[in-house]
């Protein structure tokens, strides 16, 4: 067993560049909330650092939108979401067999993802992930608890408040890890979704993957 490894019994998985592959919903729905103010974009690869970080910074970031129209800007985002972009989503190849094998081995799963929770949850039965999560945490849907750390102290007081030792944080961007590290938990990088290892280095991931079979070699 990897030093990352030892002692843990709670493995909690950002879902957005983690379990699923949301490019295509989340940036046709950023180009629609974009839209709305005169912002047209027609290349969606320009939209992927929108994947991860709570939605209202990203507006901010990355097109310079005042704190109010980035707060505005994601219930335009919504429009778009909630009738289309959702399901135009994608689980990663090998995900669902890897969950299998985690809960065989006894770990408990819990998802902590800045999406908001009952979105996390529709996917979740979409996709037939659900039955290995025994806790599925996310954002509130009026804009609460967006920051990572904010949703991983969520998710762990949901599971009775575990040993921090005991837990592991694995996601795609360095919020997950730097949210991790704010709440005193180890976390591991994944470069197969929308961070690339700079980083995930930099944000000082205990450990870093490239695919998902490197993942289940990992953790299994």
């Amino acid at each position: 067993m990897n030093d990352l490894m030892r002692d843990k019994k709670y493995l909690l998985f950002d879902l957005d560049g983690t379990l699923t592959d949301p490019k295509e919903g989340i940036t046709k729905s950023v180009q629609h909330a974009l839209r709305y103010y005169g912002i047209e974009e027609p290349d969606l690869e320009r939209l992927t650092p929108y994947i991860g970080p709570p939605l209202q910074a990203g507006f901010m970031e990355q097109h310079g939108l005042s704190e109010r129209d980035a707060e505005e800007a994601v219930w335009k985002y919504r429009e778009y979401f909630e009738t289309q972009g959702i399901w135009e989503n994608r689980r990663y190849e090998g995900i669902l067999p890897l969950l299998r094998k985690l809960k065989e081995k006894g770990y408990v799963l819990a998802m902590a993802t800045s999406k908001p929770e009952k979105f996390a949850k529709m996917i979740a039965e979409r996709f037939e992930m659900a039955p290995y999560f025994t806790v599925i945490a996310g954002s509130l849907y009026d804009g609460g608890r967006t920051k990572k750390a904010e949703v991983i102290r969520h998710a762990r007081k949901l599971l009775a408040c575990p040993p921090l030792d005991e837990c592991l944080m694995i996601g795609d961007r360095k919020h997950d890890i730097e949210g991790a590290r704010e709440v005193g938990i180890d976390a591991l990088g994944v470069l197969y979704g929308f961070g690339d290892r700079q980083e995930l280095e930099k944000a000082e991931a205990g450990a870093i993957v490239a695919t998902v079979e490197e993942l289940t070699a990992f953790l299994c």
